[in-house]
């Protein structure tokens, strides 16, 4: 018979959602296992994307021990530039955000994946309550009146009260829980790399909004940016399929000198753009994290800032019913998770899909009110500094894990 190992918390998968979930957890005192493949690092520097880290996530990672191991790899966000590049007869104006109009130093960091991703894995191992159970693959999840039972592909199970399902938008711990989907796709695909310029970019995030989608350069440390450059899906084929020089050409034809001479680019990934909704963010003892619950384009620095919030809120959800000698995967404490995250998922899922789907329209109208928001961005301070404070969270409403100090009781 094959071995069979009981703990409290089992999270299915190993991404960043996934990890800060974990010690999320182990934060209010929960023994956790994850079950997932073993970290390998040439894998992980496969991942040519950077995270766009909002000022609670990077609290959480704080609370957490884990933005030590990542800020002096990081670039401060100071502004958000958005220029309207689709040349069409209504043209709205550059707007540019700027940190200090909250009294803020910034928005936020970017920081490579690569990085993250290293430094949750550090922490991971290093975490009290912790253990990874690596393995090839999680073959059945099975949820039960009193456990859920995972089956690896070694033939060793785990038993838990909770798991946590951040396997992905094909999400089996999902499936198994029989939490149905919305799910749409876009005729867009996103390249992203990184490059250097001449123009220092003083930390400012630049959005040129464009018919194909958007051209968003993000600072990295130094003369560096990251780029996530959407296009129609057989140009951005094209395009990531020249060489370095002539991917350099293109990309400063559409930057228009806004960051001088370009060099130094990286390798090229290509990501087709979707959107997928969970229609509840947990049940039969299974919650979901990260994009097994939701997955958005890549627009406005909401997706992995979404997965740390549903980390952050499922670890209070959990540590208050432990608290309360409650089951902390029953029903009652899934139907408090989703209470605390779904309006915060679908409000996020919502803008940042009209925002899309606005570019990628002619239809007069919708320019035409497209436009008219973004002169009111520019000219009414009050509507500026609320639409800031609303793409940062609200503070009032963000799980503690997430504010200084939070509640964390943190390893040593």
């Amino acid at each position: 018979m094959a071995s069979s190992l009981v703990t409290e918390v089992v999270v299915v998968g190993a991404g960043p959602a996934g990890l800060t979930a974990a010690l999320a957890l182990c934060t209010v005192g929960t023994e956790v296992v994850i079950a997932a493949p073993a970290y390998d690092p040439a894998r992980a520097e496969a991942d040519r994307r950077t995270t766009a880290l909002l000022p609670s996530s990077i609290e959480l990672l704080k609370n957490l021990g884990v933005w030590q191991g990542c800020e002096h790899r990081s670039a401060a966000l100071e502004g958000v530039r958005i220029i309207d590049d689709r040349g069409g007869f209504l043209r709205a104006p550059e707007i540019l955000f700027k940190a200090q109009e909250l009294g803020l130093p910034s928005f936020g960091s970017n920081v490579a994946n690569t990085v993250l991703n290293a430094a949750l894995h550090s922490r991971a191992c290093a975490a009290e309550g912790l253990r990874w159970l690596p393995t090839s693959a999680v073959v059945k999840v099975e949820p039960g009146q009193e456990l859920v039972t995972i089956e690896l592909a070694e033939g060793r199970r785990i038993r838990a009260a909770l798991a946590v399902a951040a396997d992905g938008r094909a999400s089996i711990a999902r499936t198994a829980a029989a939490i149905g989907t919305r799910s749409w796709s876009y005729a867009q695909t996103a390249i992203a790399a990184t490059f250097c310029h001449s123009r220092p970019h003083a930390g400012v995030t630049t959005e040129l909004h464009r018919r194909a989608g958007p051209l968003t350069t993000v600072p990295l440390p130094g003369d560096a940016s990251s780029l996530v450059w959407v296009e129609e899906p057989a140009l951005a084929a094209h395009l990531a399929a020249l060489d370095d020089a002539a991917f350099l050409a293109e990309l400063a034809a559409r930057l228009q000198g806004l960051l001088g001479s370009l060099r130094n680019v990286g390798p090229r990934a290509m990501h087709s753009l979707s959107g997928l909704g969970a229609l509840r963010m947990g049940q039969s003892r299974v919650a979901l994290v990260g994009e097994s619950a939701h997955v958005i384009p890549p627009i406005g620095a909401q997706g992995l800032n979404l997965g740390l919030r549903d980390a952050a809120a499922l670890a209070e959800c959990v540590g208050a019913a432990r608290a309360r000698r409650e089951d902390i995967g029953s029903a009652a404490t899934l139907a408090t998770y989703h209470a605390a995250r779904a309006a915060d998922v679908l409000g996020r899922t919502i803008s940042v899909d009209l925002l899309n789907r606005s570019l990628l329209s002619d239809f007069l109208p919708v320019q035409a009110l497209r436009g008219l928001g973004l002169h009111l961005l520019a000219n009414v301070g009050p509507l500026r500094r609320l639409v800031m404070q609303g793409g940062m969270g609200a503070p009032g409403n963000l799980p503690r894990l997430m504010q200084p100090g939070g509640f964390a009781r943190l390893s040593p």
